[in-house]
């Protein structure tokens, strides 16, 4: 394939639509960029601290029990300033505290 073969053909009138889906396609793919670009990677998402209240929308749970879970000391977190927060880590091992396995001498499910 040469640059030559890609050239409309020699004869044909080219009209505006070509050029107006050129520019639809760039805005388009601008439109996708900048979302790209304001997504939180993974780094910016392990460095990140959460409040309460975001932590239990990501556990599964309400507010008030993650709350009386720092309060009474079983889940861990970290403090800014007066504020309680959850690390990444901190929700991971929150979920990690809550696995169940079973023991290898449990009986097989039922198929």
């Amino acid at each position: 394939m040469t640059r030559t073969s890609l050239a409309p053909p020699t004869g044909s009138t080219r009209t505006d639509q070509p050029a107006a889906d050129e520019h639809t396609l760039i805005l388009r793919l601008t439109e996708i960029v900048e979302q790209l670009a304001r997504q939180q990677t993974a780094a910016v998402l392990e460095l990140r601290c959460f409040t309460p209240a975001q932590a239990a929308d990501i556990l599964g749970k309400n507010e008030h029990w993650v709350l009386d879970g720092i309060r009474e000391g079983r889940l861990p977190h970290t403090r800014v300033g007066k504020s309680p927060r959850l690390t990444a880590d901190h929700i991971r091992q929150i979920q990690k505290q809550g696995e169940y396995r079973p023991n290898k001498y449990a009986k097989p499910a039922a198929a």
